[in-house]
């Protein structure tokens, strides 16, 4: 499994993120592409520990059972839920979204899995800083799918 801690692979998720602009469709799914890029960098604030959501009670109850869908080899499927805190409704602004992430991809890969959170993952649970890293582009590398990148 790809993991964004490595560079080769950090690259890769940036160089797919260029190739997005502001008239990407996504293939399935809600959001716009620049809510895409804003709900990508919520998420790598959770994983910067830069928020912390709190557990839900379905997290609590089976996420541990389940935490190997985040960081395995089978893809995600499509339209599957999210947590709420980084569920992206209103407009954003396309390249000041894709730019902040960027910078957040470029930030963690060089903090490295030393700097990773500790803090929980909403769902899943306790997570090593080799499961984030997994997990992080396994998440990205979904989204840029779903935009056709």
């Amino acid at each position: 499994m790809k993991n964004i801690f490595n560079q080769l692979y950090s690259e890769e998720i940036l160089n797919r993120i260029d190739n997005l602009n502001p008239n990407s469709t996504p293939q399935w799914g809600k959001m716009n592409v620049a809510q895409m890029l804003a709900h990508c960098s919520s998420f790598q604030d959770i994983a910067m520990g830069n928020s912390l959501p709190p557990r839900g009670l379905l997290g609590i109850l089976v996420g541990n059972f389940a935490k190997t869908v985040f960081y395995n080899d089978k893809p995600f499927t499509k339209n599957m839920s999210t947590i709420p805190t980084i569920l992206i409704d209103d407009d954003k602004e396309f390249e000041t979204e894709k730019e902040r992430l960027k910078q957040k991809i470029i930030a963690f890969q060089l903090n490295g899995p030393e700097n990773c959170t500790t803090h929980p993952h909403p769902f899943f649970g306790k997570l090593t800083p080799e499961q984030w890293g997994k997990g992080i582009y396994k998440h990205l590398d979904h989204h840029l799918k779903q935009f056709g990148a």
